[in-house]
């Protein structure tokens, strides 16, 4: 069960934090894109992100953004801001956090992620209803940390579905959810959120070559993978 918690004083001097006010302004920019690229439908999925305040006096702990439940994103503005610390309690925001709050800090607590994406993408959430593992049909798998895991089903928001999640994101960045959909993470929002559009590119590429009668589709090794993990290293500009 969340815990709340009254810290007299801290609520606004948490809103006049640039750290907390920067974040959470990317955060809703990243849940609003969540939709827009079509990888959640109205306010199916949700978003956090790990922040520091900047002023050790408003809180002498990480803090985690996340989205509220039900409520549209396009609809969220500063005074919606919801926070809770790493053991769940919440200390910003009169909106109650998403029902998935288990799983983000589940994430947060067993990996060094800074940023989690949720999504109810279509073609992901298609593909983990047939495999316990996306088959490695690009490379950009390796970019994912390998291939792609499927955790088993739990109830959505339960501490079952978070300990299974944990599971399949072991040495990954990404896992599908059986029956439900993707889970993405990244050291900014921005590199999770691409995290889980390639994952969805990669789940319908499988399909639709996997639809073809009559063919199977090739899939790459384990040593062509870590070839390609390797070039990817160094993918990008310079410093970028």
């Amino acid at each position: 069960m969340r815990k709340k918690s009254a810290h007299p004083g801290r609520p606004w001097q948490l809103l006049e934090d640039q750290a907390v006010a920067h974040a959470w302004h990317d955060l809703v920019e990243t849940a609003r894109a969540t939709v827009r690229d079509g990888l959640v439908v109205g306010t199916s999925g949700n978003v956090s992100v790990r922040v520091t305040p900047d002023r050790p006096a408003v809180a002498t702990e990480d803090l985690v953004l996340i989205t509220p439940t039900g409520v549209a994103y396009d609809r969220l503005g500063p005074e919606d801001t919801v926070a809770v610390t790493l053991d769940g309690r919440q200390v910003l925001g009169t909106l109650e956090p998403t029902s998935e709050l288990p799983l983000h800090l589940a994430v947060y607590r067993t990996a060094t992620a800074r940023a989690v994406v949720h999504t109810h993408a279509p073609h992901a959430t298609a593909v983990s209803t047939l495999v316990d593992t996306l088959p490695p049909v690009h490379y950009m798998a390796a970019a994912l940390g390998g291939p792609v895991r499927t955790a088993p089903y739990a109830l959505y928001g339960s501490q079952e579905l978070a300990g299974h999640l944990v599971e399949a994101l072991r040495d990954r960045t990404a896992c599908l959810l059986r029956n439900h959909g993707t889970v993405t993470t990244g050291d900014t929002l921005t590199q999770a959120l691409d995290r889980a559009a390639q994952l969805e590119w990669m789940c319908r590429v499988w399909l639709l070559a996997r639809s073809v009668p009559g063919h199977t589709p090739s899939l790459l090794d384990a040593g062509q993978l870590a070839a390609a993990a390797e070039r990817l290293r160094d993918y990008g500009q310079p410093g970028g």
